[in-house]
């Protein structure tokens, strides 16, 4: 049996960590090291918005120490990434470019939904139980340095999921100097966080009802684990692995957190101050999304972005395969929006398969992957969302629902392409220039947008009446053409009409034109 040795870097707002990991095919992913260092990158940049050079040099000084280590343990792979605290600096190429030269590390910044998403990943991580959990309606909390994700599951599909601008570290900078003119803190943290979860609440929960919660999140990992509070024999217990408790427990463990400060809370458990510093603003988050979601079962599974980076590299190196569906998990997020935002589900759908289908059949002309086929598949779903706002510029409106809304497992670049591809569904294509000002896309991006820009057109033209009038479609290349047969004896008249122009287009592209012949009933 194989074994790889893989590293996981998280920089992250607050802490920077590596995780030495050993996978292969039969054990899975078991974890060998694990080394911490505090540094509270997200203080300098949560409030200045950029990272002084003491920082980042005390930074550069860890990740060597981390190359050191990766040496001795002669990791077979590692993967560097950092979040919030180093992508919402105003130098951040600079830094970037300092630490490369400083350390030779690639560090690689996640966008918020990629991040997300391999915390998602890293619960999945623990297989069977994830899978049981999430077939009831369970909301996912993840509590960073500079926000919460919330996600929400049902019936074994990812509903929706938001980010909150209320991470720990940025509550306690931004309320630095409330917390020195007041008593009760924790009260000021209560209230704060509430006014935040209002209109969460308000958009998202409505009347659905959350069963289970599960939270990830270091600190408050730190604090659980401990057995010398009072009672804490009584609060937790392993199902199927994973440490859970119900939602009295947890209310007993949040009126204990409240019951002393962070400096008494730092010698009670023997932990750094701005550990206990963290912990407090963490449990008022967890226990204020239990309140309003009404959780009756807590979940801690005690991993963090760390697993789903190995999970990830254990994935795509095909050491064992996932047994979740992540994919489809995007595609139900989509469908979500599309739903909110009042989309004809038979027209998407019927889209959907034309697209899906005309992409399959034509590998060997457009070059593109199984990841191209998702983008694609996304954009069609999202692609009439604009008609909610303004049904005369739908294409720009669906493009700016897009570039607003996160979708987890993307990243923003690819969001960005699936928005562009959109925007010009019924606009003239632009010129490279105008599509990349002010972005981060690169001639590559380009070309991908036209190709599914020109797919998303014809599958689009087909359903132009949205009566799904095309049945048992049958798509066969022939020289320069590309036939679509279409089984269906009601009159195609318009489909047939304004096909010509998305058809020009698609051939502009592809170099091969799409035709549509209707099969002849007698």
């Amino acid at each position: 049996m194989q074994i790889t040795t893989f590293a996981a870097i998280d920089i992250g707002s607050y802490e920077v960590g590596m995780k030495i990991f050993e996978l292969s095919s039969g054990k899975g992913i078991r974890e060998i090291d694990h080394i911490r260092y505090g540094i509270e990158l997200g203080r300098d940049t949560y409030v200045a918005g950029k990272i002084s050079n003491e920082m980042l040099e005390e930074l550069c000084l860890v990740l060597l120490d981390f190359k050191r280590i990766m040496k001795e343990y002669q990791v077979d792979g590692y993967r560097a990434c950092a979040t919030s605290a180093i992508r919402e600096t105003r130098d951040l190429l600079l830094i970037l470019d300092k630490i490369r030269v400083r350390t030779d590390i690639e560090v690689e910044v996640l966008s918020n939904s990629e991040q997300r998403f391999l915390g998602y990943k890293s619960i999945a991580a623990i297989g069977d139980s994830f899978d049981k959990i999430i077939r009831r309606s369970t909301a996912i909390v993840d509590v960073g340095g500079g926000s919460v994700q919330i996600s929400l599951f049902d019936k074994d599909a990812l509903v929706t999921t938001q980010n909150l601008k209320i991470g720990m570290l940025r509550i306690r900078e931004r309320l630095s100097r409330v917390e020195q003119q007041t008593t009760n803190f924790a009260s000021v943290l209560n209230e704060m966080i509430s006014d935040e979860l209002r209109s969460y609440k308000k958009l998202y929960l409505k009347d659905r009802v959350i069963e289970n919660m599960i939270l990830t999140g270091d600190y408050v990992r730190h604090f659980l684990d401990r057995e010398d509070y009072p009672g804490a024999e009584d609060l937790a217990h392993k199902a199927d692995g994973i440490t859970c408790m119900n939602r009295e427990a947890f209310s007993r463990l949040y009126e204990q957190a409240m019951s002393v400060t962070a400096s008494q809370m730092a010698e009670r458990f023997q932990m750094p101050a701005e550990h206990a510093r963290l912990i407090l603003p963490s449990i008022v988050i967890y226990q204020r999304l239990i309140e309003e979601t009404g959780a009756q079962t807590i979940w801690l599974p005690g991993l963090n972005m760390s697993d789903g980076m190995a999970y990830d590299y254990a994935e795509k190196k095909k050491i064992f395969k996932s047994r979740h569906n992540f994919e489809n998990d995007i595609v139900e997020a989509a469908k979500n929006i599309a739903k909110r935002y009042q989309s004809s589900r038979s027209h998407v759908a019927g889209t959907e398969n034309l697209a899906l289908t005309i992409f399959d059949k034509m590998k060997e002309i457009h070059g593109m992957g199984r990841r191209e086929r998702l983008l694609l598949q996304i954009s069609v779903i999202l692609h009439d969302c604009g008609k909610y706002i303004n049904m005369n510029r739908t294409s720009e409106c669906s493009y700016s629902i897009i570039m607003a809304t996160e979708i987890i497992g993307l990243s923003h670049r690819e969001r960005e392409i699936i928005a562009n591809a959109v925007r010009f569904n019924t606009r003239e294509f632009a010129s490279f220039e105008e599509v990349s000002f002010g972005s981060g896309l690169e001639r590559a991006d380009y070309l991908l947008i036209a190709k599914i820009s020109a797919i998303l057109r014809v599958a689009n033209a087909m359903d132009r009446s949205h009566k799904q009038k095309f049945k048992n479609v049958k798509v066969t290349r022939k020289e320069k053409e590309l036939v679509v047969q279409v089984d269906t004896v009601e009159d195609i008249s318009l489909e047939q009409g304004l096909f010509s122009d998305k058809a020009e287009f698609f051939e502009t592209v592809f170099s091969v034109r799409p035709v549509i012949r209707q099969k002849k009933h007698i």
